[in-house]
């Protein structure tokens, strides 16, 4: 009978742990993965900016030495990200392939001009700056005309602008149940010992002595939890860049470091703070209120 009421005992103990371990993993994972999101935004958003292409039309008479300095400036210019020359044959190539046929026999001539095409670094793609550099170039003397998609510069700008305010705020709130789960689940834990921490307490021990075991325990909990977490997002992580290399998860490192880190980290926080809050409730009960 004795042990039996032993074994019940250790499956009960193994379930809650199990229970504590599993919330902790499932929430730290998602918020792992939310976190990963949000350290990615600026990269992601950066890229699209940088495929935007400022065209620098050029008249026929510009002689070389003059398309060279230009060149020049631009590469030397904070705002450049590339630049690349693109002469009207070219141009009229790559037309003719777009829509099919060549354009050029049927017109007789090539209505096209050389140009330069110049993607901008990310954090000068807003339509102030564009239209500004749009207007330095547009001054020169051998430029015919300088041309930009307004709408997608407007466009880009402020959906990045709406999209990185959503993701903190989605983060917050996330943040927020996260800590809310992972507390309820250590202190249906605790609760099932209150018995204990009211014995204990009676017979002398310290709020301090009672506690420590217990934020011990649930930290260790959270380690192993938080240790889950790191594997699947790790997993996550490993697929994402294997199938989406463009996303470049692993070109700074440093990043993942500082998310793997804090996953981990975040993980013992909220046990001790979970824990140290949950005994000291029970501690603070009277006798008689254990049993509501």
């Amino acid at each position: 009978m004795a042990n039996s009421f032993e074994n019940y005992q250790r499956r009960k103990l193994i379930s809650s742990y199990f229970s504590v371990v599993l919330s902790i993993a499932l929430v730290l994972f998602l918020l792992g993965i939310l976190g990963l999101l949000v350290l990615n935004t600026k990269k992601m958003a950066d890229r699209s900016k940088e495929q935007i292409t400022i065209s620098v039309f050029l008249k026929e008479n510009t002689k070389e030495i003059e398309i060279e300095q230009l060149q020049k400036t631009l590469a030397m210019s904070e705002y450049t990200k590339s630049s690349t020359y693109v002469s009207k044959e070219e141009a009229a190539e790559q037309h003719s392939e777009d829509i099919g046929e060549d354009f050029v026999d049927y017109l007789g001539y090539n209505p096209l001009k050389n140009s330069i095409d110049v993607k901008l670094n990310a954090d000068f793609v807003t339509a102030e700056k564009v239209q500004e550099i749009a207007d330095t170039l547009s001054e020169k003397s051998f430029v015919d005309e300088v041309s930009y998609d307004k709408v997608l510069v407007s466009m880009v700008a402020k959906s990045v602008e709406q999209i990185g305010f959503w993701i903190l705020v989605a983060s917050a709130i996330f943040t927020f149940i996260a800590v809310l789960l992972i507390n309820s689940s250590i202190r249906l834990s605790i609760y099932s010992k209150r018995f204990i921490i009211k014995t204990m307490q009676m017979v002398g021990a310290t709020k301090t002595f009672i506690r420590r075991p217990f934020i011990w325990q649930n930290i260790k909990l959270g380690m192993i939890g938080a240790a889950i977490a790191l594997l699947a997002i790790g997993g996550v992580v490993y697929y994402v860049n294997t199938n989406f290399q463009d996303l470049g998860l692993f070109d700074e490192p440093f990043i993942l470091v500082i998310l793997f880190v804090s996953v981990f980290l975040l993980g013992i926080l909220i046990s001790f703070i979970s824990t140290y809050f949950a005994t000291q409730r029970f501690l603070n009960l009277r006798t008689d209120e254990l049993y509501y």
